[in-house]
């Protein structure tokens, strides 16, 4: 019996090395950075998903809109809500954003297990934490900023006090922008342990509602019974508490603490330390939350 040779063929189907730049980390860490920024804004994202960010935004500057309206009109020596106080008015406007966007921006990865294809590239996972950290901190900085500017605008417009008002201005872009760091890193954090974006929006809110709720009532329960130095060590437990001693021992803020038991300087030494360990240890918590590329 005779077998016949098999014939052989090579196809030549197209495939070429490539030859362009190779950009690297760098490169992949600021793309991942902008989109991740974009995205918190809804931006590259369908028009559903533009509409709370963006919504949160305007409610964030439409009061500031309007006290420099009464300024002007009413020709104010003075704005009617001080440049450190206004995020802590409009917290809950802040916290709503966090707990919409911080799962956003990471539980998608974690569920639709798109994360190691991201460190199948030139972008190790402190790249990634970093990126996503820096993104959400920046999305929050600019929510929170933003009417700040309006107000220091409206208030130059408004011919009020140039030194004054800009001193001001500057006292509260810092508050904010530990407001922002602080609490970028309890969002991601928080939204990081669930795939679900549900849970994690729910968790968030939970996270720095509850806090500060059990926070406040007995801080006042402190204050009616005259214990001033305990409303002052109570803010600790408390994100937004903590900004508010913060920015009270430091900044020259009106503490909004029962009574104006604000903490004092030595006091806001801890709370300051309080602040940036947590910063610490959210980076940390997600850089140990992406320890392995599978999850």
């Amino acid at each position: 019996m005779s077998v016949e040779p098999l014939s052989t063929q090579i196809h030549n189907i197209g495939y070429r090395h490539y030859d362009g730049p190779r950009l690297g980390r760098a490169y992949a860490r600021r793309s991942l950075f902008s989109q991740s920024l974009r995205g918190a804004y809804g931006l590259g994202r369908s028009a559903k998903s533009k509409v709370l960010p963006m919504l949160l935004f305007v409610v964030m500057c439409v009061p500031a809109l309007i006290m420099v309206a009464v300024a002007v009109a009413t020709k104010a020596k003075d704005l009617p809500l001080d440049y450190t106080r206004y995020a802590i008015v409009l917290q809950a406007v802040i916290g709503l954003y966090v707990a919409s966007q911080a799962p956003q921006a990471v539980s998608r990865d974690l569920r639709f297990k798109t994360v190691p294809l991201y460190f199948s590239r030139p972008i190790e996972r402190v790249d990634y934490v970093a990126a996503k950290y820096a993104a959400m901190a920046s999305a929050l900085f600019i929510l929170t900023a933003a009417p700040l500017i309006v107000l220091y605008v409206g208030a130059l417009l408004a011919k009020l006090d140039f030194t004054e008002q800009t001193k001001g201005f500057g006292q509260g872009l810092v508050s904010v922008l530990l407001l922002s760091l602080l609490f970028a890193g309890i969002g991601l954090v928080v939204s990081a342990v669930t795939p679900r974006r549900g849970f994690g929006i729910a968790a968030v809110i939970a996270v720095l509602t509850i806090s500060y709720g059990a926070v406040s009532t007995v801080q006042a329960i402190a204050d009616a019974q005259d214990n001033g130095g305990a409303v002052s060590w109570l803010g600790l437990f408390s994100p937004i508490t903590l900004i508010d001693g913060v920015q009270t021992a430091f900044l020259g803020a009106t503490s909004a603490f029962p009574g104006v038991h604000g903490p004092s300087a030595g006091q806001g030494v801890v709370y300051l330390l309080v602040v940036l360990g947590l910063i610490a240890g959210s980076y940390g918590l997600l850089m140990r939350r992406y320890r392995k590329v599978g999850l």
